[in-house]
Parts: structure tokens; C-alpha cells; sequence
């Protein structure tokens, strides 16, 4: 087996990883950021199950094999396997959990630009005229914020 494909698919998982990233970096949408999220997470299944590959290898099942050739037999490792399997299912979940947000968002916002939502409370308006602070605005700690 030549190094180019032992390392293939360590190196499929890598680009989609970076495609995911990317695309998160660049997005102007929610949605489209919350996808990006979900193909980066699929790069960790790949590498998940690239780690856990073992070439020749069978389900890790064993009532059928005497103990002497439980050694000889050559499994996947289960522990790689569930592992994937909790990640797609924590992936799913913040998936979800993201697109209730963005469309939490876009009802309150009427926005799913990112640039759109950095104020999230209106500007303070400035008063330009000097305020009149009398005998009831003030108190023990000196006088009091003018009311708008």
C-alpha cells in the first residue's frame, strides 16, 4: 500500500473539515453557517472512522471464536464505532438546537446576516442640552440620571 493511499483518507477528512471552516468564516447567513458547523462535524466522523479502520478487520463480535483465536482475529475497534456514533448524535442535537436559535432570530431580528445583529440593544439617545438637576434629583449618593 503506497503512503499517498494510507494517508487518503486521513486526508479527505482534513479537506472537509477545512470546507467546513471556511465556510463558516465566510458566511453572511445563520443557516448557512449552521450548515458549514454540521460539514466540519462530518470531518470528525470521517477521521473518527479512518482512526478506527483496521484493514482485514470484522465486527468485533466474538462468541463464535475459541480464546485462542480471539487474538489472532483481527477486529475494529468498538470503542472508535461508538464514539462516532455519539458524535453524529451530538451533532444532530446542536444542529437542531442552532436552527430553533436562527429561526428565533429571524422572527425578532427580521435579519440572518451576522453583521445585522451586533447591536442588540438600540443606541443610548444623547441629550444635547445642559440638565436640570433640583432638590429631588439628588440623594445620599449625589445626583440621579435624568429621566428620558
Amino acid at each position: 500500500m503506497s503512503t499517498l493511499t494510507a494517508h487518503l483518507p486521513h486526508l479527505a477528512a482534513g479537506w472537509i473539515l477545512l470546507a467546513g471552516i471556511y465556510g463558516i468564516v465566510t458566511t453572511r447567513n445563520l443557516i448557512h453557517a449552521v450548515v458549514c458547523l454540521s460539514v466540519t462535524q462530518s470531518g470528525t466522523y470521517v477521521l473518527l472512522l479512518t482512526i478506527g479502520y483496521r484493514a482485514g478487520g470484522t465486527a468485533p463480535v466474538f462468541s463464535d471464536l475459541t480464546p485462542a483465536r480471539r487474538h489472532a482475529h483481527a477486529a475494529v475497534d468498538p470503542v472508535v464505532q461508538a464514539m462516532t456514533l455519539t458524535d453524529i448524535v451530538v451533532g444532530a442535537t446542536v444542529t437542531a438546537l442552532l436552527l430553533a436559535l436562527a429561526v428565533q432570530v429571524a422572527k425578532r431580528r427580521g435579519t440572518l446576516d451576522p453583521a445585522h445583529l451586533r447591536p442588540l440593544e438600540p443606541a443610548a439617545t444623547t441629550r444635547t442640552g445642559p440638565t436640570q438637576t433640583g432638590p429631588a434629583d439628588t440623594g445620599p449618593a449625589g445626583p440621579k440620571a435624568p429621566r428620558p
